[in-house]
């Protein structure tokens, strides 16, 4: 067995698959399944409508008509619209396993854009400024304010909009905050946090982070800016991208470049195209029995491309919408068993270049972005994440 650390606990050690060695001298990588057999420390506790402040034995206490604990608050009936709602607030040490989510995408023919207007805000151990700030689709990798289906390691999302994460959260004290920027109420909001609680978190625990950014119309031959102004020590581990083709033919031959610890004119890591960085390869382009090419989804644990649009669905056709768009495309990558480290800063950009008959060339798209990383705190405040028009999708 590989000596650790002395620092790791038996907390974090079970985060991580451990290698052994076998017969031969060589490493063999045990299942991460064989963790569920060994006693760990830790105590189980969760949020939600029915155990707000995840005590113990304090969940399922409401009453409903059926009688005393029997369903009788299961989410929060109403999100005013204007109204920030707490959805945890609790102190460790601590790890979130598991969040579960669900909530309408639409609430009238004028609301259809709930995903992108209720706001998800995670802050830890005090901070005055939120460690996560996104739309609560996109987070979920689930932009242009449309529910998909997604299938991952981290993120799954399965109908009918049942959005899970599975990132780990390390916490000392987690404030969690949903905020309803959209025109009108939005009724019944679902959610539970699963976590554990533990007497200490390891020295030099990172803490999770994510961001989300939106140009409406990038800048012509300049790369667009997923993550910048991130300091100190850290792991970048995922990229969901939410990508409006404002022009046609190709649009995924820019390269995604990361800029790690001083680098400068060049990064020292780049992909060789934005489907290969997806995973994917030559387009994800098949053609039907007519001749006709068609780009193929897919979902798998580390990469997918999991949504493909020319409609709105969440929108009802009438005088004043056109349910007709631009090709719309959600894609995720997670650096997870590769994650990108950097000891004092990151940045990571985009290219925005095409290709068409006469080869490549620069282009302008709309596009959004979540940034996913874990890092030491305190770390720099984000930019604002706009208003509810800058965010609507086209």
């Amino acid at each position: 067995m590989i000596q650790r650390n002395n620092d790791w606990s038996a907390m974090q050690q079970s985060l991580y698959h451990d290698m052994q060695v076998d017969s031969s001298g060589a490493f063999a990588t045990r299942s991460p399944l064989d963790s569920l057999a060994v006693a760990a420390p830790g105590r189980t506790r969760c949020v939600n409508a029915e155990n707000p402040t995840g005590g113990k034995g304090a969940a399922a206490t409401a009453a409903s008509a059926l009688g005393p604990s029997r369903k009788g608050s299961p989410c929060i009936q109403t999100v005013k619209a204007g109204e920030s709602v707490t959805l945890m607030d609790v102190d460790g040490p601590g790890m979130i396993r598991h969040i579960w989510m669900t909530v309408t995408d639409r609430t009238s023919s004028t609301g259809p854009n709930v995903l992108r207007n209720l706001i998800l805000e995670f802050y830890w151990d005090g901070e005055e400024t939120p460690s996560v700030q996104c739309p609560i689709g996109d987070f979920f990798c689930c932009g242009h304010a449309q529910a998909c289906r997604v299938n991952s390691m981290p993120v799954v999302v399965v109908p009918n909009r049942g959005f899970n994460c599975y990132f780990s959260m390390p916490f000392e004290h987690a404030r969690i905050v949903l905020r309803n920027d959209h025109n009108e109420d939005v009724p019944a909001f679902f959610y539970q946090i699963d976590y554990t609680e533990y007497d200490a978190l390891p020295a030099g625990t990172m803490r999770f982070h994510a961001q989300w950014r939106r140009e409406r119309v990038t800048e012509l031959a300049r790369d667009y800016v997923v993550l910048d102004g991130v300091h100190g020590r850290g792991a970048y581990i995922g990229t969901y991208l939410a990508l409006t083709a404002l022009e046609s033919r190709w649009w995924g031959e820019g390269e995604v470049k990361m800029y790690i610890d001083g680098d400068d004119q060049y990064p020292t890591w780049c992909s060789t195209g934005a489907e290969d960085y997806f995973g994917g390869a030559w387009s994800f382009a098949d053609f039907d029995e007519h001749g006709r090419m068609h780009e193929q989804t897919f979902c798998a644990p580390y990469v997918g491309f999991p949504f493909y649009s020319q409609r709105l669905a969440s929108h009802r056709e009438s005088a004043y919408w056109d349910v007709n768009t631009p090709v719309t495309r959600g894609l995720y990558r997670w650096h997870i068993p590769d994650p990108i480290y950097f000891e004092h800063d990151l940045r990571v950009e985009w290219q925005q270049i095409g290709t068409e008959e006469g080869g490549n060339f620069e282009r302008q798209d709309d596009v959004a972005s979540v940034a996913y990383w874990y890092q030491l705190e305190p770390h720099t405040p984000f930019d604002p994440i706009g208003d509810r028009r800058f965010r609507q999708p086209r």
